[in-house]
């Protein structure tokens, strides 16, 4: 590191890390992202970008490379478990019109690559664990796992759900286990037997349900998520890389539709990992500290918006700067959770529930959604809860 100190230092180099400081490097500000993991590898399996997330995106010039590899649904379905009778469709291939952006499916690994390509070279720094930060004076100071220290003006954690700079910040706080746990994985095309829908559907059962989508242009690949009850596998592990038993998967889901059947049939090996959240907090930082992402506010998985609104964030965030400027960045910290934190935890308390989209439903409030139109100017919270009030 040869210069003094950095403008903004991110903690994590995730979806809302790398989100954030390609904006920020591309406005002109010193920015330094620092890694944990020691290099980028193509870690998880399938996400969705609802019509929401991908104006995020055109507002970072990416868009258009996303839905180059990217799978379009033309429709939702939600189709009970066993008879496959449908409850509910989603005119997928009207969003365009509807609201200015497609919905698209793709895997993971793929959007953090496009979030990550073009960037400095020195950007992010790797091996960078982050375990201890402070303010003082105009500046703030971090503290590394492998003892190497660093100082910015102002620090932005995008270290996920288990955050250390929100543990610094408001201390430990465990996060609340949801009761269920997740199977995800990834099946070669060819190998499955029988047609495979081209909508992106969702398999509801009583107490669990599979979500299943093309995860590529090519459709080539098709992911899975099959979400079950804790109790089923009280051992798992919040973690991406753990490993399922695919035969107790199968058993998990007798009597589904033979077309759920079908893909588990091909499916070779699966991960594991148990849904955790947080509530929504009042406070996503402190005078040069703020929080973004999963660090502020940790969804389940159940409306597709986890990614989504960390993108989200990293445009209303990075217009906040802008506007403000570097000297006033803990004005602009504050305008932006201002914004941001009503409707995260409106989507984090709706996620919960787990019914979204089971029945018909109007999206718009939610797909609709452009973070670079929405005024900066927009009622506080407390604006927003005295006019409820009223």
């Amino acid at each position: 590191m040869n210069r003094e100190h950095d403008d903004i230092a991110i903690a994590g180099a995730g979806i809302a890390g790398l989100a954030i400081g390609r904006l920020l490097s591309r406005e002109g500000f010193r920015v330094r992202v620092y890694e944990q993991a020691r290099c980028f590898a193509r870690v998880g399996a399938g996400i969705q970008m609802t019509p929401n997330a991908v104006m995020a995106l055109r507002g970072m010039g990416l868009d258009a490379h996303a839905c180059d590899v990217a799978f379009h649904p033309q429709m939702g379905l939600a189709r009970e478990f066993d008879t496959g009778d449908v409850t509910n469709e989603l005119r997928m291939s009207e969003f365009p019109e509807r609201y200015g952006a497609p919905h698209l499916c793709m895997h993971r690994g793929d959007l953090h690559h496009i979030l990550a390509s073009d960037l400095p070279g020195d950007l992010v720094s790797f091996g960078k664990r982050i375990v201890a930060c402070s303010q003082q004076d105009e500046l703030v100071s971090l503290a590394f796992a492998d003892g190497s220290t660093a100082t910015a003006r102002a620090l932005i954690g995008a270290d996920g759900i288990h955050s250390a700079v929100r543990r610094q910040l408001f201390g430990d706080d465990t996060p609340l286990s949801t009761g269920k746990i997740s199977y995800r994985a990834i099946v070669p095309a060819a190998l499955i037997k029988g047609a495979v829908s081209q909508a992106r559907v969702k398999w509801w059962g009583p107490d669990r349900h599979i979500v299943v989508y093309y995860n590529s242009r090519a459709m080539d690949e098709v992911y899975f998520g099959a979400i079950v009850p804790e109790s089923t596998r009280p051992d798992a592990l919040e973690s991406w890389s753990a490993i399922g038993d695919i035969a107790e998967l199968r058993r998990l889901f007798e009597g589904f539709h033979p077309e759920v059947l079908a893909i588990l049939d091909a499916c070779e090996s699966v991960n594991l990992y148990t849904i955790l959240e947080r509530e929504p907090i009042e406070s996503w930082g402190t005078g040069r500290i703020s929080l973004i992402g999963d660090a502020c506010h940790p969804m389940t998985p159940f409306m597709s918006q986890g990614g989504a609104q960390s993108l989200e964030d990293a445009a209303i965030l990075y217009r906040c700067i802008r506007e403000a400027g570097l000297d006033c960045i803990d004005q602009a910290f504050q305008r932006y959770a201002s914004i941001r934190r009503p409707r995260t935890a409106d989507i984090q308390t709706t996620s919960r529930k787990n019914t979204w989209m089971r029945r018909a439903t109007n999206p718009d409030w939610l797909y609709g959604y452009d973070a670079w139109l929405t005024p900066l100017d927009a009622p506080s919270e407390i604006d927003r809860l005295e006019q409820a009030a009223n």
